[in-house]
This record gives C-alpha cells, structure tokens and sequence, in this order.
C-alpha cells in the first residue's frame, strides 16, 4: 500500500513540475513582461548542473558515472548543444504561442523522432507505425489554420525545438550506444548542465543586451522576479529528477501514456489560467495528433 502512495504522489510530483515549469515560463515570458527566453534557460542549465552534482554526489540519488574518455566528453557536448537548442527554442516560442498551440506542435515528436531514426539509422519501423503517424502531423496542420494566436516566428521555434528534442534522443542511442560510455538520464544531464551553460552565457550576454542589468533593475523594482527565477529553475531540475524516478519505479511504457495525458491536462489548466482564445478547429486538431501519438506508441509496441 505504502509504495502504491509513493508511486501516486511520485506521479502526481511529475505532472505538477512539468505543467508547472511550463506555465511559469509562459508566464514569465509573455505576461510578466520578462523577454528574455536565453537568460531564462541559462538559469535553467545553471540549477540543473548545480542541483544534479547535489542530488548524485550527496544524497547518492544514483551511483556517480564517470566520463572515460575525451571521445565520450565530445559526444556528450554535442548532446548538450542540441538540448541547449531545443529548450531554448521552446522557450522562445512560448513568447509568441499559446501553451495549448505550443504543445499541440510539440506532441510531433515521434514524426521527428522516426523521421531521423530513418536517415541517421536507416532503421526502418513497420507500415503501420509510418501509417500513425499521417494523423499527428495532420492534427497540427488543422491546429495551425485554427490557432487565433497563431505567430509565424513562434511556430518556427516550436518546430525546431520539437525537432532538436527528437534528434537529441536519435543521437544519444547512436553516440552512447557502447556498455563502457551508457549513462543514465542523471548523469548525463549533469555533465550536459555545464556545457549548456558555457553555450549559453555568451549567448545570453550578446543576443540580450544587458539582461544582467535589466534583470538586477527589476529586482530592485520588484522582488519576486527573483522568486520566480529561483523557483522556476529549481521546477526545471525536478522536471527532470521526477522523470528519472518515474520510470524508474513504473516503466518507459507507463511514462510515455501519462505523457500523452499530460499534454491534455497542460492545455486544459492553461486555458484555464491565460484565457487564450481557442478554436473548435483547433482543439479538433490537437485531438487528433494527440490520437495519433497514441496509436504511434500502440504500433510501436506491438512491433517489438
């Protein structure tokens, strides 16, 4: 009984941070006037790099893996700038999207995912898995032309970042496929933390002028700025810590139904919370790429 309760509230911990990092991001981006999308992942990478040596070094949440080799430091920095870059364009296109238009595009992944396991792998997936996937990218095409909110420069970022996201899971089969360089999702995000955050604070310092300052002025202005910096970056990290437990203690297969269902409630409470105007169109769109992601998980499973 008792670890059916620590499963429940594990699960109900995921969803609340994933939602809730979202939200904030939307929040802080668009509403609260804070434009700064690269700062805003800057400050991500630095508590995910922080919070992660805490988590493994200290409370030895998993064992400390070790990287081997030069090689195996390079292949890592190549998955942390396309993680770098998928975060920071999901965070760029929550500025011009609607969260509910901005999952509806990101719940493409698998199209992406099987799309470059094609042409980095050649690894083909039975008929019926390419067959799935004709209604997920069909749910977005109908969302886009219902979006009321709909933002050209947004939709381009969402995309990249759906698209970096599917390439970064392609490429971590590829380039740590061997016995001696496989590390679990917590290391490698805390090796991937620093990279990310030595790609970033040049960016962030050249790309938005004078973000440290402007940020220090609202501050002074405005206390909580801080607040909801610190508590968004620390939501972040647990993003990702409550992923790793989740599956864990259930499984990959379980994880991937309470995405699918999580990208539902994410819409839902959105809505809820800004108010942005929605479609029939739109909503039907999102339905249906949402049904295809589900039926493209079915087919995955049953060709296994």
């Amino acid at each position: 009984m008792s670890d059916k309760f620590f499963t429940v509230g594990l699960i109900s911990t995921w969803y609340s941070s994933n939602i809730g990092v979202l939200l904030l991001n939307k929040f802080l981006l668009s509403n609260y006037g804070f434009k700064y999308p690269i700062f805003l992942t800057l400050c991500h990478m630095l508590a995910c790099s922080l919070l992660s040596y805490v988590a493994i070094s200290w409370i030895k949440v998993v064992p400390m893996q070790s990287i081997k080799s030069r090689v195996q430091f390079l292949k890592i920095s190549s998955l942390g700038f396309i993680f770098c870059l998928s975060v920071v364009g999901g965070n760029i296109s929550l500025r011009y999207l609607a969260v509910s238009f901005n999952q509806a595009v990101g719940a493409t992944t698998p199209f992406f995912t099987a799309v470059f396991a094609y042409l980095m792998t050649r690894k083909k997936e039975g008929w019926l898995t390419y067959v799935t996937l004709i209604p997920v990218v069909t749910g977005v095409v109908i969302a886009s032309g219902g979006e009321p909110s709909f933002h050209v420069f947004g939709f381009i970022m969402c995309i990249g970042a759906t698209a970096a996201r599917a390439l970064k899971s392609v490429l971590q089969g590829i380039l740590l496929s061997s016995e001696g360089e496989k590390l679990n999702s917590m290391n490698l995000l805390m090796y991937m933390g620093p990279v990310a955050v030595a790609i970033l604070l040049p960016a962030a310092l050249y790309m938005e002028e004078d973000v440290v300052g402007i940020t220090i002025a609202l501050a002074r202005d405005d206390v909580s700025i801080v607040w909801y910096l610190v508590f968004n970056s620390a939501l972040a990290y647990f993003v990702n810590l409550t992923n790793f437990l989740v599956t864990k203690h259930t499984s990959a297969l379980t994880l991937q139904v309470l995405g699918n269902a999580k990208g539902a409630v994410a819409v839902v409470v959105s809505i809820l919370i800004f108010r942005n105007p929605v479609s029939v169109t739109g909503m039907l769109g999102y339905s249906l790429t949402v049904t295809g992601v589900i039926l493209y998980s079915e087919a995955k499973k049953r060709n296994r």
